[in-house]
């Protein structure tokens, strides 16, 4: 069964005297992208973290925030030090950009606090790899519930799929059928038309059966509808496939509405251009659709 792009996944979990909060939210995209929030304690494992993601999930953009809580309150700001080698390169290029152009002042404290990089992160006291286990475990979680709710909302939208792409089966059935009559009606109209101009005279049914082959030649739509009925078919069975297939579906309905231009470009017929339009407007709303199917 087809899955969703969207979808929501939240879990809490403990480990190493740490409370785990991971939120993940999925939005349709073309790619899989990974946008992640975390704490400075956990920034050494966002490689980590990506990969369990990208190894569960093929496509779509999914923004995860981790939070850390100690003691029921929000993770302190990890301690600060000093980067001092940073700060005498700032300082000397300061000193010497202020001789080289000659100019007033000195370089001052108020200066130097303005580079942000002067402050690093000093070392974590948490132990990674007890955080990281249970992270683990509250990740995988959360992302059950974020691919549970894709799932459920994949299987709505692929029933909708079905049933519109039935729907257009339908109507290709109907210009199938009504296609023959075209050139019936055409040659009797041709028929008449040639009795009204000659008043009666004799009809050369030679050029007459000419005139109607070389229109049955142009309007023959076989060769699209029989391969519009193989789209169909393989649609359907991408919907019941269980890999990832939104690419797929997205590239047949655009070979499909290849196929159906055509058929109305061939058509002189109204009946046919009705269903030929109602078809287009059915592969417009089946492709919106499809851009939110992983």
């Amino acid at each position: 069964m087809i899955r969703s792009m969207t979808g929501f996944g939240r879990e809490e979990g403990a480990a190493a005297g740490k409370r785990i909060q991971v939120e993940m939210k999925s939005l349709n995209h073309r790619y899989l992208e990974i946008s992640l929030r975390v704490p400075a304690a956990l920034a050494a494992l966002e490689a980590e973290i990506k990969k369990k993601i990208g190894e569960r999930f093929s496509r779509g953009k999914i923004e995860v925030t981790i939070r850390l809580e100690s003691d029921g309150h929000q993770e302190e700001a990890p301690a600060l030090t000093l980067n001092l080698p940073l700060v005498r390169q700032y300082h000397a290029l300061l000193t010497r950009i202020k001789t080289e152009l000659n100019l007033p002042g000195e370089v001052t404290l108020e200066m130097m606090t303005g580079f942000r990089d002067l402050y690093v992160p000093g070392e974590a006291e948490e132990n990674l790899s007890a955080l990281w286990a249970g992270l683990e475990r509250v990740l995988l979680q959360a992302m059950d519930r974020l691919a549970a709710m894709r799932k459920a909302e994949g299987e709505a939208l692929g029933r909708d799929l079905a049933t519109r792409m039935e729907m257009i089966s339908g109507l290709l059935e109907d210009i199938t059928r009504r296609s023959p009559a075209v050139v019936q009606e055409y040659r009797q109209r041709l028929a008449e038309r040639v009795r009204e101009l000659t008043q009666g005279m004799v009809i050369d049914e030679a050029r007459l059966h000419q005139e109607v082959a070389i229109l049955a030649e142009k309007s023959d739509i076989n060769e699209e509808v029989v391969r519009l009925e193989s789209h169909i078919n393989q649609f359907g069975e991408f919907l019941t496939a269980g890999e990832a297939v939104g690419r797929k579906l997205d590239f047949l309905i655009q070979e499909m509405n290849r196929e159906i231009n055509t058929i109305g470009s061939k058509s002189q017929d109204g009946e046919i251009a009705r269903r030929v339009i109602e078809i287009k407007s059915e592969l417009a709303k089946l492709r919106e659709q499809i851009q939110n199917v992983e």
